[in-house]
């Protein structure tokens, strides 16, 4: 009879310290938040690289003008919904139970998702080979909206998993993180040189 009790509490101190590592509380880890807005900066020289190529063949530098301009008003829609984003994510985390808060960041994540496919679209279009005045060959940019957004939800699943755990000032302070100016959006302008 003792070895079955032995045994029950080996399976159940196993169980406790799995779960206990699955869970890592309370550090969320924001750094894919980080990740993202490098993401994001990269993709505007890349552009602005090709956009001087089709110059440069076509002979024409209004193209790069024009195309920067048109950049920057593209880069300017995902500012914008990227510091929204944040904000949202933080608010939907704080006034919200649990249940309703993963309904209101899955929508707010889905949101950004449609803004970085855009955005996508827009920067896949004017670097592909045949695009925009074309140059020969392709410029690759690691840009992928699916594998960021879920990176971004996970982090922020993790992140309100562990807010609950905590008590008023120190949930805020916790979520405050993810708007921190490191996390920012630089503006175009800075990006563009």
């Amino acid at each position: 009879m003792k070895r079955y009790n032995l045994l029950i509490v080996l399976l159940l101190l196993i169980f406790n310290v799995t779960t206990a590592q699955k869970k890592k509380s309370p550090a969320a880890d924001f750094s894919s938040l980080k990740e993202t807005k490098a993401k994001i900066e990269k993709t505007v020289p890349a552009v602005i690289g090709h956009l001087q190529a089709i110059a440069t063949k076509e002979g024409d530098n209004n193209i790069l003008t024009n195309g920067k301009a048109a950049l920057g008003k593209e880069y300017g829609i995902l500012e914008s919904e990227w510091r929204l984003y944040r904000g949202n994510m933080n608010n939907c985390i704080l006034n919200n139970s649990s249940k309703k808060a993963k309904k209101c960041m899955e929508y707010h994540t889905q949101y950004l998702r449609n803004t970085l496919i855009n955005y996508k679209n827009y920067i896949t279009y004017l670097t592909k080979k045949n695009g925009y005045l074309g140059v020969e060959g392709d410029t690759k940019i690691d840009f992928n909206p699916g594998e960021i957004t879920t990176k971004l939800s996970e982090a922020y699943f993790n992140g309100g998993d562990a807010a609950n755990r905590m008590k008023g000032n120190q949930k805020k302070e916790f979520l405050g993180q993810t708007m921190a100016e490191e996390i920012q959006l630089k503006p175009y302008a800075e990006v563009a040189q």
